[in-house]
């Protein structure tokens, strides 16, 4: 058992540093505050624990095997992701006024980074036809299947809360240098280029 959840938790180290949309965002949110950052991270996991609970009840099943269902999910995924690069790229032209006036715009609330990382996490179907082939690997031959893949579900969430934070609190720790006049605009308009593509290349997948 031990060794499963070594091999479990190497694999989630592995998906975790894989980039992709929830990082962009988190480290985007974590430009602004370590508690936007650190929300939007609970949102997402937030979103990690639904999946595989859908996969732990069997339901992602469905939209793998309904082309249709799919379909519908990837552009949803797409239009969520487009619509965070766009506004993404208007923070960025709106930092360049408020830093110009002195000023560095308002936070956004709690509940909005939270939803945000929810809402980009629970848009990508890829998520949830990963979660239905990635957990049971590592569900024990003699072990409740629901449970187990329950219990693997909330680790791997809990694990990554604790992964992203490590970005949310480096992003913190260098804000002196990336809130620079500047720095940070360009990192979001960095940001916003790759949530932008990555939204079309969801897109245009067939």
């Amino acid at each position: 058992m031990l060794s499963t959840l070594l091999a479990f938790l190497g694999a989630c180290t592995l998906i975790a540093a894989s980039p992709g949309p929830s990082t962009v965002l988190i480290i985007k949110q974590s430009l602004r505050s370590r508690r936007s950052g650190f929300l939007t991270v609970l949102g997402n996991e937030t979103g990690v624990f639904v999946w595989g609970a859908v996969a732990a009840l069997g339901l992602t099943a469905l939209l793998a095997a309904s082309e249709m269902a799919y379909d519908v999910m990837r552009i949803v995924g797409a239009v969520v992701l487009v619509g965070f690069g766009v506004q993404t790229l208007w923070q960025a032209r709106r930092t360049k006024g408020a830093v110009d006036g002195g000023w560095e715009g308002p936070e956004k609330s709690g509940w909005a980074s939270y939803r945000g990382g929810l809402l980009l996490n629970l848009a990508n179907p890829k998520a949830a036809v990963f979660a239905m082939s990635f957990l049971p690997q590592f569900v024990p031959e003699s072990a409740p299947h629901l449970p187990a893949m329950l219990g693997l579900a909330a680790l791997w969430a809990v694990y990554e809360v604790g992964y992203y934070s490590v970005y949310v609190w480096f992003v913190g720790r260098m804000k002196a240098v990336l809130s620079r006049t500047g720095v940070r605009r360009r990192l979001e308009q960095v940001s916003g280029g790759v949530l932008l593509l990555l939204g079309a290349r969801l897109a245009l997948e067939s």
